[in-house]
């Protein structure tokens, strides 16, 4: 139950803002995979001694010895995470909070649409875009870890990494949608979809570095999102990402439920 003539207006409205993550990811997806060459691991193993508590909070503490691993050093402990978030964040504003607080949404409610086929509209669109640029990430990653060093990449594994990296980036869009949903100002909106998803990041960085500040990590979504599990072959990192995905969905689903029910200022 989705507007099809809304879903194509938020997709000429937002592509540009998908074509510029897509470009500045493939730009660092591009320059990282072929710094797995010995000779540059080197330089960045000497980085690390020389920054320990830094390279640990970005949890790059572990190059590893295979391809894989080191995707999973450098492109999922930071980049895959906050350039995506970066993007949910604003599209997630733009979809409901923005035409509320502009008072575009009257418009938008003068049409035939119900509420609830609105906000699910926007909701699906949201989680198409997201999915999108995952399978955008995919594809780049394969095609570059093949360019440079063919038959070494854990295909299977990459993708599994990027289905988990899906829900994580599910659960983080469904907080920034529900916020959307439930404010009239944009401001009110920004602050909770992307001050919650920062702090817990920032969170997260923290209990990365060990020691006293390891206990942070259980008040962070972002602790679900255990990749290392993943490449070790530990069911329960599957098991994770599923309840990523079972908190996105319930964000959705509740924002979709309070945008049909709550006031709106028109």
């Amino acid at each position: 139950m989705i507007s099809i003539s809304l879903l194509k207006k938020e997709v000429k409205s937002n592509y540009k803002i998908f074509i510029i993550f897509a470009a500045v990811l493939t730009m660092y997806i591009s320059v990282i995979v072929p710094m797995f060459d010995p000779e540059i691991g080197n330089a960045l193993a000497e980085f690390e001694k020389a920054m320990p508590e830094m390279m640990a909070a970005f949890g790059m503490s572990n190059p590893g010895t295979t391809l894989i691993e080191f995707i999973n050093t450098y492109l999922f402990g930071f980049l895959f995470i906050v350039f995506p978030m970066i993007f949910e964040i604003i599209i997630a504003n733009k979809i409901i909070a923005k035409y509320t607080d502009s008072g575009s949404m009257a418009y938008l409610l003068a049409t035939p649409n119900k509420r609830s086929k609105i906000a699910i509209t926007q909701g699906f669109f949201l989680i198409i875009s997201i999915g999108v640029l995952m399978l955008f990430i995919a594809l780049v990653g394969i095609i570059s870890s093949e360019v440079y060093f063919p038959g070494a990449l854990d295909i299977r594994k990459y993708v599994l990494m990027i289905i988990g990296l899906y829900c994580l980036h599910i659960a983080i869009s469904g907080l920034g949608f529900f916020a959307s949903c439930i404010s009239n100002d944009t401001k009110i909106s920004y602050s909770i979809s992307a001050g919650i998803p920062i702090g817990f990041f920032i969170i997260q960085l923290l209990a990365n570095m060990g020691g006293k500040l390891d206990k942070f990590k259980y008040f962070t979504l972002f602790t679900l999102f255990d990749t290392d599990k993943l490449i070790k072959g530990d069911s329960i990192g599957i098991w994770m990402f599923i309840i990523l995905l079972i908190i996105g969905l319930i964000l959705y689903i509740g924002g979709v439920l309070r945008f049909s029910k709550r006031d709106l200022p028109l």
